[in-house]
Order: C-alpha cells, then sequence, then structure tokens
C-alpha cells in the first residue's frame, strides 16, 4: 500500500492491556476490601439485648470511642459508617440504613468494587473504565459530598 492512500486521521487507541503495576494495584484493592469485609463479618454490630447498634461498633477493634461524639455529644461525618457495613454483612439492611445510610450506600460500591477488581483482573483490562484517574476521583468526591451533606443534616437538626 503506497504511503498516499494511508489516512491521516487514524485514532490511536492505547493498549488496553493492563501493566504489571496496575494488576498489582488492582489484587491490592481486592484483597483489602475482602479484609475490610471480613472484618465487618467478625463484628458484632448488636447490643446486649440483640438490638442493632447505631455506632460505636469500631470500639470492639480496640480504637477508643469517636472524639467528637464525646466531646461534643455531636456524630462526625463517618460515625455510624462501621456499624453499618457490620450490619449490611448480616443483610440487615434497614438497620443499616438507620446506622448510616451513607455507609450502606458506601459497602454496596465497595462490595461492585470488589466484583470489579477480581473481574478485570481476569479480563486482562479495565472493565467499563477508560481513565482509572478519573473513576477513583469522582468516586470520592461522591463520597466526601454525601458524607458531608449527611452529617450536615444531622447538626442541622
Amino acid at each position: 500500500m503506497p504511503p498516499e492512500s494511508i489516512p491521516l486521521a487514524v485514532p490511536v487507541r492505547p493498549d488496553p492491556r493492563l501493566t504489571r503495576g496496575v494488576r498489582v494495584g488492582l489484587a491490592a484493592v481486592a484483597v483489602t476490601l475482602a479484609v475490610v469485609f471480613g472484618v465487618a463479618a467478625y463484628l458484632n454490630p448488636y447490643g446486649p439485648d440483640g438490638a442493632a447498634r447505631t455506632m460505636a461498633t469500631h470500639t470492639q477493634l480496640g480504637l477508643p470511642p469517636c472524639n467528637m461524639v464525646s466531646l461534643t455529644g455531636k456524630p462526625c461525618p463517618t460515625c455510624g459508617m462501621t456499624t453499618s457495613f457490620a450490619l449490611l454483612v448480616r443483610g440487615d439492611v434497614r438497620a443499616s440504613l438507620a446506622a448510616n445510610w451513607v455507609g450502606t450506600v458506601t459497602a454496596l460500591g465497595w462490595a461492585a468494587l470488589l466484583v470489579w477488581s477480581v473481574a478485570s483482573l481476569f479480563a486482562g483490562r479495565m472493565l467499563f473504565v477508560r481513565r482509572g484517574e478519573l473513576a477513583l476521583t469522582l468516586l470520592v468526591a461522591a463520597f466526601l459530598v454525601l458524607a458531608l451533606g449527611r452529617w450536615a443534616v444531622i447538626l442541622l437538626d
């Protein structure tokens, strides 16, 4: 084929295959999320009376109670998220939403991210995502908007 007949505007597509670094990153994400859900399954989000807690489940991990609650009586933006995860892992969706609905949404998103990470690893390319950095930035921004929005509503109540 003579050079004159080659189109000038040939779109160049980047190689969609994952580099070693991206594969390691996806594997790390999958393992980390699996550990998070394992810890959520380990924790007991119910009080001695069997009623679902709304917060402070994280203290079972040896972590201190929330300083904001201790000092002001008002929850911080993430209060109840550990409890929400632990309740959702047990299928107690209503109690999970009551503990912290942003935690419920986050847990569902992380479950989907875990599946996506493993599927992308097996496929050898990032499925449904063209730019991982942009997707991650949007997810973090959405989480912050939801968590801070919920917190503002609680503080104004």
